[in-house]
């Protein structure tokens, strides 16, 4: 489908797992700037708007309304100082969310050249399934995928079977208070 695009496998994954539970009726507002998968959503008839690259951890307005019934959140939450406020303050009933898992054989990623392109969270899968039932949600599907490096070595052996990525999609749970 997207072969051509880097990251193939990843974005054919992710968009699968989209179709599967979000259609194309539903308003969606994924965090982050417009990027490669917004617009491979838009191409697919998905109705997307996109957070403007306010950092979302001091400045949540953009998504503390109900114009959207669905939020995703690709590869954005590892970068977040607080997750959970984030997730609280969420006030779709749906959220997609992607998350890089923490690799026991290497260490958070921290860009040399970007003062923003870092991790200071890299997850393991219950860290992230703890989080979103903390903040009210309940985890309807979920999968771990691998995603291989064209590198030689060790750690590049390793990511062929290593789990890299965790897709959740999950649903607000209503409350009876």
């Amino acid at each position: 489908m997207y072969e051509k695009t880097f990251p193939s496998k990843r974005f054919n994954i992710t968009l699968a797992f989209l179709k599967k539970h979000i259609s194309t009726s539903e308003t969606v507002l994924d965090l982050g700037v417009s990027n490669p998968f917004s617009k491979i959503m838009l191409e697919n008839g998905y109705k997307v708007t996109n957070t403007k690259g306010e950092d979302i951890d001091d400045n949540q307005f953009a998504f503390n309304n109900n114009e959207y019934s669905v939020v995703t959140a690709f590869e954005i939450f590892e970068h977040l100082l607080n997750p959970y406020t984030i997730l609280k303050g969420i006030k779709a009933d749906k959220i997609l969310i992607s998350i890089p898992m923490r690799l026991w054989f290497s260490s958070a990623y921290k860009s040399k050249t970007d003062k923003w392109d870092r991790h200071y969270h890299e997850f393991e899968d219950w860290q992230l399934d703890w989080l979103l039932e903390k903040t009210g949600f309940k985890i309807i599907d979920r999968i771990k995928f691998t995603h291989p490096v064209k590198k030689i070595g060790f750690r590049p052996l390793l990511r062929y079977f290593t789990n890299r990525y965790y897709l959740v999609y999950a649903e607000k749970v209503i409350s009876t208070i």
